[in-house]
């Protein structure tokens, strides 16, 4: 698959660039590196696949519930990590999963996205149910302390870093925009580069759909 398909474990194609939202858009040129592994790094280990993507998690739903992988074994599932207080990527992002979900019609029952915040700080369980239903009812959300969402970012590889305006009135968050394609069986089917249309995501995924059948 070309253009805007997965990528990853079950297709050949690579993506020469993909996008990172850095604070969505306005984050400091001079923000100083993280002790963490560095975007490039993490980006480079995802398009490329040099590295196992996923695993465990343990973190709280928007109902305060705890949620582990284990849970959303049978279905596939859309992963993307992200936070509310983003201005354009993620909330376009999720609109377009929401709308792919949609489109799959019923089959879409055995989808479930999941939005993983990489700002627990704001991102409360009972901030993210005021948040997600604006962009479907069957979004998952998923929070929890630092140490927690640091666990389920360093499993899928995904980049996040906290940056303080210069101002000092806020904060943003950098962080990649991958969408991950997560098997029923809780394997690792390739990723969705930000910006992927609807159309393009309903397209990859329907016919694995059909094949689970």
């Amino acid at each position: 698959m070309g253009g805007a398909g997965v990528q990853g474990t079950k297709t050949g194609h690579r993506l020469a660039l993909v996008l990172v939202c850095l604070g969505c858009l306005s984050a400091p040129a001079d923000a100083q590196p993280s002790a963490e592994r560095a975007a490039a790094e993490l980006m480079d280990a995802v398009m490329w696949n040099r590295e196992p993507v996923g695993g465990p998690f343990a973190l709280t739903d928007q109902n305060g519930a705890r949620r582990t992988e284990a849970d959303f074994r049978g279905r596939l599932m859309l992963v993307y990590f992200g936070f509310t207080h983003c201005a354009d990527v993620c909330p376009t992002d999720l609109m377009q999963m929401a709308l792919a979900v949609d489109r799959l019609g019923p089959a879409g029952e055995m989808v479930q996205p999941v939005f993983i915040t990489v700002d627990p700080e704001r991102d409360t369980p009972e901030h993210l149910k005021q948040y997600l239903p604006l962009f479907h009812r069957r979004f998952v959300g998923l929070s929890g302390d630092a140490a927690a969402v640091q666990a389920a970012a360093r499993a899928y590889r995904a980049y996040h870093r906290k940056v303080e305006r210069d101002d000092g009135s806020d904060y943003t968050v950098d962080h990649s925009a991958f969408i991950y394609l997560m098997g029923a069986d809780g394997e690792y089917l390739g990723f969705f580069p930000p910006g992927t249309s609807a159309e393009r995501l309903a397209e990859v995924i329907g016919p694995r759909l059909a094949a689970d059948r």
